[in-house]
């Protein structure tokens, strides 16, 4: 599992031209899923991003997470961060896991982070997406399961 964490002032989702998804201060997430990928790692990466403190202080230190400075969070599935990209010039997703299961962990994720007390958004799972940010700092951080 790997998600791409950008601290935004703003971010928002469109699918067809339409708006489906935005939201103000907070976590942009791009969240996608691998074969050997587990709940265990669903789970701690959902704790992981809610506790993640990379919100200023009264100091400008880094030290508060989204949760304490009352953002929201827009979660948005990113297959594509499963790519193997070492031989050759394309792409392979063979590592990206299967659909059907991304889809239940991804909503198992957003799930999980809403019950620790965050707001969350989301994109449409499958859709092709035009995703719009303001990145705040800017501050992007890579997280991983296992």
């Amino acid at each position: 599992m790997k998600i791409v964490v950008q601290r935004v002032k703003s971010a928002s989702v469109k699918v067809n031209s339409e708006i489906v998804s935005s939201i103000d201060h907070g976590l942009l997430l791009l969240v996608g899923f691998e074969k050997n990928d587990t709940m265990s790692d669903v789970l701690k990466l959902a704790k992981k991003v809610v506790s993640l403190r990379i919100f200023d202080d009264e100091d400008g230190k880094m030290n508060l997470s989204v949760q304490q400075v009352g953002g929201a969070i827009l979660s948005v599935s990113q297959f594509t961060l499963a790519a193997l990209t070492k031989k050759g010039n394309r792409p392979s997703f063979i590592e990206a896991m299967e659909p059907q299961l991304a889809q239940k962990y991804f909503e198992t994720f957003n799930e999980e982070v809403k019950k620790l007390g965050i707001e969350v958004k989301s994109g449409v799972f499958q859709a092709h997406m035009d995703v719009s940010l303001v990145n705040d700092g800017p501050v992007t951080i890579l997280l991983e399961g296992s």
